[in-house]
């Protein structure tokens, strides 16, 4: 095919499978042009300086899920860094979004990024602002390899304030780009290189995407190869999560929330699964349906006699009685003049008199004139939460402001 763009003749068999022959001649041009300006040697030459290498299909370093892009297969890549490429995406996840990201989306692919590193999967990458770099930084956490794939040549820094994070990656991971050395980005080129970030992984999940976002196109790729695609959702009033929204309600997605999830939707089946989140257990969960119902059948406020909340309870008078007692015991319920009533649970004080309250002790200078002293903050929470002042009593040592009476402590309880 190369010797045939030089010659201007390109053969009549690929001239039929063309569906517009007629343009043919123009791509023809740009072909030989580009053709023309190529130097592979002064590549070669260039990565070797730069510390890359170049890697082809059939080579021992090539990852061959990249074969699945068929025709749109790059014809090989360079590489910069100490990871082996192959070996790194062997269990890999993408994680891309938007570059204008919020603190949410930040905050969620740095998570992503370090719950992933964590469990042996390597991070996939497009190296950008925003979600793609708090993903990366979040990989590096942790020992496992992650993956920056460029737009532009593996010795250009884009974005230029990305230095010190690629020079990271390159020292754990490994960056890649299909273009050769000195080769700087293009709109087309982010757009062009979506395919290899959603070809090296076996899953793809959307942190924050919007409505116009080249994360989509990212995962448009990823449902072209049939991988599995995630997306995180976000505020309904973001819309830097619009786009993830729209892939969820379109069920294109998989809602995911955490790294877990993540692993158990491109894991293995059955032994990548994530944990179940459960409600957190409360001591009445230990209750059986009995105790329960009677339990509910007490009342709060004033008192209820057996016979009532039997009733209520829709239970017999002999298991009512059982339930109370077992209620009691465990410091559930209480008497009341009334019967019985839910117990309410009171926090402990020291007691003072009443004398002390009704009359405040005043420092031996205080000017009786004067206004009285601003509350210090444990008067105003106590204010606050309506509850009374501690009463101080009238004989005892002083300690810490209030005064006990000998070494007893008495203890009262609030509603």
């Amino acid at each position: 095919m190369v010797e045939a763009i030089r010659a201007r003749a390109l053969p009549v068999e690929f001239v039929a499978q063309e569906e517009r022959p007629g343009a043919l001649t123009a791509r023809l041009n740009a072909w030989y042009a580009r053709l023309a300006a190529a130097n592979p040697i002064a590549d070669l030459e260039a990565g070797e300086r730069s510390g890359a290498r170049l890697i082809v299909p059939g080579g021992p370093e090539w990852p061959t899920q990249l074969d699945q892009l068929g025709p749109s297969r790059p014809l090989g890549l360079w590489l910069r860094g100490t990871a082996d490429l192959r070996f790194s995406c062997l269990k890999s996840v993408a994680v891309v979004g938007a570059r204008s990201a919020t603190a949410y989306g930040v905050h969620i692919a740095a998570e992503f990024g370090v719950g992933l590193s964590e469990s042996g999967w390597t991070v996939v990458s497009g190296g950008a602002f925003g979600v793609d770099g708090a993903a990366h930084r979040g990989a590096l956490v942790a020992d496992s390899p992650t993956v920056v794939v460029l737009a532009c040549g593996v010795d250009v820094c884009y974005p230029t304030s990305h230095d010190t994070l690629f020079a990271a990656v390159r020292d754990q991971g490994v960056v890649v780009s299909e273009c050769p050395p000195g080769v700087h980005p293009t709109r087309a080129r982010f757009l062009i290189r979506n395919r290899l970030i959603a070809a090296l992984s076996r899953g793809t999940v959307v942190v924050e995407a919007a409505l116009r976002s080249g994360a989509l196109n990212t995962a448009a790729h990823t449902l072209t190869l049939n991988r599995h695609l995630a997306a995180v959702p976000g505020p309904v009033t973001s819309r830097m999560s619009a786009g993830c929204h729209r892939l969820l309600r379109e069920r294109k997605a998989v809602c995911v929330t955490s790294p877990e999830e993540m692993i158990e939707l491109v894991g293995v089946i059955g032994d990548d699964l994530a944990p179940q989140t459960r409600a957190p257990a409360v001591p009445r969960d230990k209750l059986n349906e009995s105790t329960r119902r009677v339990l509910d059948a007490i009342p709060t406020r004033g008192g209820a006699g057996p016979a009532s909340i039997a009733v209520a309870a829709g239970l017999g008078l002999d298991a009512t009685l059982s339930a109370l007692g077992g209620l009691a015991a465990a410091g559930y319920i209480e008497r009341s003049p009334d019967g019985w009533r839910v117990r309410k649970l009171g926090t402990t004080y020291r007691k003072a008199s009443e004398a002390a309250v009704l009359e405040p002790r005043m420092a031996e200078d205080a000017d009786p004139t004067q206004e009285p002293p601003f509350p210090d903050e444990d008067d105003l929470a106590r204010h606050e939460d309506g509850l009374p002042a501690p009463e101080e009593s009238s004989q005892g040592r002083e300690h810490d402001g209030w005064k006990e009476k000998g070494t007893e402590l008495l203890a009262f309880e609030y509603p």
